[in-house]
């Protein structure tokens, strides 16, 4: 497999955690089917992340900058990334499955006619052809995909690929790209900033999740204040989010954010096929539900079966006693 091209995606002018999984995947993939890792970096200050990808290792960085991919407008960049193809010839592209990614790699994917793969999770070697990992039926199975034609587009699961340096010389090459206005489609009216649920949740050790058992949004302040003493972050089932009580970037699952904490406690959710599978690389699982029958115990390595308004207080006073902060 001559090149793996990777879609780095970059905020202002800096690589995103996204961007480092999707790095560290062109890796992995390298390794079982060997080949060139090779980022490809969109935006109005692109370059100035192409450091940021060789550190990564990318072999080389594909460059293509221009004042009218900032903001992010999936048309503009859809041009962009077919000019950077062009150059490239990949027989592999992977792309993080975020917004972004989820959004793109399917329609690349039909204007080059590719195979498309989602939520790869695992690369490896079957008879001499590359082979993908992929969850199915909301985690409950894996199944294992061999592309019957290339070039190949593949989204990779978020947290299944962890970021590590592994320094290359990072070649750079601009790729001009031509866009006028009309190219864009769509356009930003408004952006409205999120009220945040403390750490972000693709980074923090320890996550409150919160679900429909806790009978309405004001319970989360409860869910706030022991994430404040773990240190970590608070997210949400999808019932909690459709319901209004927070905002939905909270939304842990299949249909929301995957995380990986170290420690995961589900306070008041049943535990959904969907949840689940957001969950799933947890470290450890700690669930509080008042039902003891909630599929959520079956995959926590500890179950409370309480009112989670008995529990908290006297969790987050422990937790403060033992490591004295408050």
């Amino acid at each position: 497999m001559a090149t793996i091209l990777c879609y780095a995606p970059v905020v202002g002018d800096r690589l995103t955690r996204s961007g480092q999984e999707v790095l560290a995947a062109g890796r992995a993939a390298a390794q079982v089917a060997g080949g060139s890792v090779v980022a490809a970096l969109v935006g109005a200050r692109a370059k100035s992340a192409a450091s940021a990808a060789g550190r990564h290792g990318a072999a080389k960085a594909l460059v293509a900058e221009h004042a009218l991919l900032e903001p992010y407008q999936a048309d503009a960049y859809l041009k962009a990334l077919q000019a950077i193809v062009q150059a490239a010839s990949p027989r592999l592209l992977l792309f993080p499955s975020d917004s972004q990614g989820r959004e793109l790699a399917p329609r690349l994917a039909h204007r080059l006619r590719a195979t498309l793969i989602t939520e790869a999770q695992a690369f490896a070697s079957k008879d001499g052809t590359l082979a993908f990992t992929c969850q199915t039926y909301g985690g409950k199975a894996v199944a294992t995909l061999i592309a019957q034609a290339e070039p190949v587009v593949a989204t990779v699961r978020p947290k299944t690929f962890s970021p590590s340096e592994a320094p290359t010389a990072g070649e750079i090459t601009p790729i001009a790209v031509t866009l006028t206005p009309q190219d864009a489609r769509t356009r930003v009216a408004r952006k409205i900033q999120e009220e945040g649920g403390g750490m972000d949740l693709e980074v923090a050790k320890v996550v409150i999740g919160g679900g429909r058992g806790l009978g309405g949004p004001e319970a989360f302040k409860l869910l706030e204040e022991l994430a404040q003493v773990f240190r970590g972050a608070v997210g949400a089932s999808r019932a909690a989010t459709d319901a209004g009580w927070v905002p939905t970037s909270w939304q842990i699952g299949q249909t929301g954010r995957s995380i990986s904490p170290d420690l995961y406690i589900a306070v008041g959710i049943s535990g959904a096929t969907q949840h689940i599978a957001g969950v799933a690389s947890a470290k450890t699982i700690v669930a509080i539900n008042r039902d003891a029958e909630a599929p959520i115990f079956k995959v926590a390595q500890l179950g409370i079966v309480d009112d989670y308004r008995a529990i908290l207080p006297r969790l987050a006073a422990k937790v403060r006693e033992v490591t004295g902060k408050g």
